[in-house]
């Protein structure tokens, strides 16, 4: 239960730091439209605003995985009994930690190379480094992995443990 409350902890950290950057997000964009209609436009907005994006979705995944907010079809599930219910959404968890360890493995190498070559979005006054965004694919997507599998063995052994919510 100690990691549990760990896990969903740091998950709800990482929701709230996603959520404040995408509020500060909007008054860049908002600074970058009003400076445009005064022919002087922000350089490096749209950098900005493409590397947030990513690094934004990436740290909500886990709280949305977790508080069993993702998307799924589970239209079908429904016909069946209650053990084959639970033992289907279980695989169903397992193939989403699947997917996240893969796209995790994936991103290790881009990661260190953005890093250590100074990899850098866009050209002129301002240059946005890349490798934040790519990291924060890796910390996503571990916790999603971790989220997945907590999930897994709470449907496969039917625990009673809390959902999480703010």
């Amino acid at each position: 239960m100690v990691l549990i409350r760990l896990n969903d902890r740091i998950t709800k950290l990482l929701m709230i730091l996603a959520a404040s950057w995408a509020f500060v997000l909007c008054f860049i964009a908002l600074a970058d439209i009003v400076f445009r209609a005064m022919n002087l436009p922000l350089q490096g907005t749209k950098e900005i605003v493409a590397n947030s994006v990513v690094m934004i979705v990436f740290l909500q995944v886990g709280f949305a995985i977790r508080s069993r907010s993702m998307l799924s079809a589970d239209f079908l599930i429904h016909a069946f009994g209650p053990g084959t219910r639970r033992a289907l959404t279980a695989f169903g968890f397992l193939l989403g930690a699947l997917f996240f360890a893969i796209l995790f493995h994936g991103g290790i190498e881009l990661a260190l190379r953005s890093f250590a070559n100074g990899e850098f979005d866009g050209e002129g006054a301002l240059r946005v480094p890349v490798w934040p965004a790519r990291f924060t694919i890796l910390i996503g997507s571990a916790l999603a992995v971790v989220n997945y599998l907590l999930l897994a063995v709470i449907e496969l052994f039917d625990l009673d443990v809390e959902d999480l919510t703010l």
